[in-house]
């Protein structure tokens, strides 16, 4: 396809740009009004700012949990990974589902041990500032290239809305909307937040269940024949209902592939964001429960998201995809403005619900991320230090946090737009699957696990990242890469954690049992909290002789 990316084709058209752009600009402002009336509710106390004072219902925190989900990389580049690829992105839709699995395996311990940041998990077996300075790495290392990716996605998108899919307009809305972002993630705390995203999940399964219902429609409510439409108007028709469509394989597929899944799965379900997002419940009861909700919710989304991709490769086609956006990120809104008559009052109604979906998306994401890293920072570091610290200079802390890392961040997504990035997303799941699932296994079910094997295994496995994804097909050595001219391509996965996992747990493994502490009375006390959500009390003396 010459055209490919070229913005030659406006699929949207004048007529309901004009509208849309006036509905879409009202929608923004609405929702930044109630934004910041929340924020001005927000307490001053860190821990009312941080985790809403652990007052979150099962429903409510359910809801959020599904919000979480919910981000711009799932909705935007999950679905155009479907409607481009098949059956290779569909795989990748299901990847979201089955991480609930693994948070329902340790969110109520988590819930229960009282902590909230990777700080106070990294603590739990292993005392000093050293722990949570590892955790403060960590945390900065999976939020600044996740806030990059998705802000890019967000300034595509807005720009493609308003019809100026230029690199200037693009860089401009992205700019804008790291800042309305930023200026949110200082102000607001997680009860905001949380109601945004309580809010924002029933709108994006009501539009995307409305989009696919009215491409059904066009196939006489066939989903046979919406199928068979999208392999027709796909890249290769043969090969798009079946594995191996996916354009970025490197050697050894299966295994790569499969690795990849892995990553996924065990990554994006210890994010400190979601992290915060746990401890935030009433109870560990109270949080097994909203992750139940939220798997009910994540299922139909999931289900939902998968039908969309489908829905826009058969309606517009791959080719009317990738004319209008090459990464088929706008793929949604090219979905909804080709279902109904250019133009119609139902066409400016459709394509504004999507484009204040997406918005709702950005902002409930992105500003999570940049919150969890925030108060990664005021809590463990800056409240953590030698240095007595008031409440005050506390939260004051975390407003400062919130706007350097949104900086930090959106510096690098602007200057980094021209070069291929997606390789970010694998690297920030990857280090979240090698320096926190290890420490948390370990932490809840092994007593001989102490601060050396914590160390070893965060900084182990950060460091394998690194290295890994340098020598890694996503950065030299393939027409995808980001130096797609240079060789230095030795590593043969596309996702460090394949190794780095694995290697994590042998590293805090070793580091254990070469260290001569006995850490067995500590894992007896923390046992029972993470089993009861109690403090051991006056079982303290029984635990130590056990």
């Amino acid at each position: 396809m010459d055209i490919l990316g070229s913005g030659a084709l406006d699929p949207i058209g004048w007529d309901a740009r004009r509208p849309v752009i006036v509905a879409f600009l009202v929608f923004i402002g609405v929702s930044l009004l109630w934004l910041f009336a929340l924020a001005t509710a927000e307490e001053s106390n860190p821990e009312r700012l941080y985790v809403a004072d652990r007052s979150l219902s099962s429903v409510m925190n359910g809801f959020a949990m599904t919000g979480e989900q919910i981000s711009v990389i799932t909705l935007l580049t999950v679905s155009a990974s479907v409607a481009l690829f098949g059956y290779d992105g569909f795989t990748f839709a299901l990847d979201g589902l089955i991480m609930l699995g693994v948070i329902l395996l340790l969110g109520e311990k988590i819930r229960n041990s009282g902590c909230y940041t990777l700080g106070d998990l990294f603590s739990l077996r292993a005392s000093g500032s050293g722990p949570r300075m590892a955790a403060s790495a960590v945390t900065l290392a999976i939020t600044i290239p996740m806030l990059m990716i998705q802000l890019r996605a967000a300034g595509v998108s807005t720009a493609f809305l308003i019809g100026m899919p230029t690199d200037g307009a693009q860089v401009l809305c992205t700019v804008l909307m790291g800042c309305l972002v930023a200026c949110f993630a200082a102000v607001a705390g997680l009860r905001g937040n949380s109601l945004m995203h309580v809010a924002k999940t029933p709108i994006i399964l009501v539009a995307l269940a409305v989009v696919t219902l009215l491409a059904l429609k066009q196939f006489e409510w066939d989903p046979g024949s919406l199928l068979s439409a999208a392999a027709e108007k796909s890249a290769a028709p043969d090969d798009y209902l079946s594995p191996g469509l996916w354009p970025y394989h490197v050697s050894l597929g299966s295994l790569n592939t499969f690795g990849t899944h892995i990553v996924v799965i065990l990554g994006t379900s210890v994010t400190p964001h979601l992290i915060l997002r746990i401890g935030a419940s009433r109870s560990g009861h109270t949080a097994r429960r909203s992750m139940s909700i939220a798997t009910g919710l994540v299922g139909v989304f999931s289900l939902l998201l998968i039908a969309t991709g489908f829905a826009s490769a058969a309606v517009v086609g791959a080719a009317g995809i990738g004319a209008v956006d090459a990464t088929g990120q706008s793929s949604p809104i090219q979905l909804a403005a080709a279902l109904l008559r250019e133009g119609s009052t139902g066409q400016v109604v459709l394509i504004t619900l999507m484009a204040c979906v997406i918005f709702l998306t950005v902002l409930t994401t992105v500003t999570s991320v940049t919150f969890a890293a925030a108060v990664s920072f005021a809590h463990d570091v800056f409240a953590g230090g030698k240095r007595r610290r008031t409440e005050t200079g506390e939260v004051r802390a975390l407003r400062v946090a919130a706007v350097i890392v949104g900086a930090v961040a959106l510096s690098l997504a602007v200057i980094l737009r021209q070069y291929p990035t997606a390789f970010l997303v694998s690297f920030a799941i990857s280090v979240a699957a090698s320096c926190i699932f290890p420490v948390l296994i370990y932490s809840f079910f092994w007593h001989r696990f102490n601060r050396r094997g914590l160390l070893w295994s965060v900084y182990g496995g950060l460091l394998l990242c690194i290295i890994l994804m340098v020598f890694s097909p996503v950065v030299s050595g393939t027409e995808w890469a980001l130096w797609p001219k240079a060789s230095f391509d030795w590593y043969p996965f596309q996702a460090p954690g394949l190794v780095s996992v694995p290697a994590a747990f042998i590293l805090g493994w070793v580091g254990s049992i070469s260290s001569p502490k006995d850490s067995k009375p500590d894992f007896r006390r923390m046992q029972y909290k993470i089993l009861t959500g109690k403090e051991a009390g006056f079982h303290a003396s029984n635990l130590d002789r056990s």
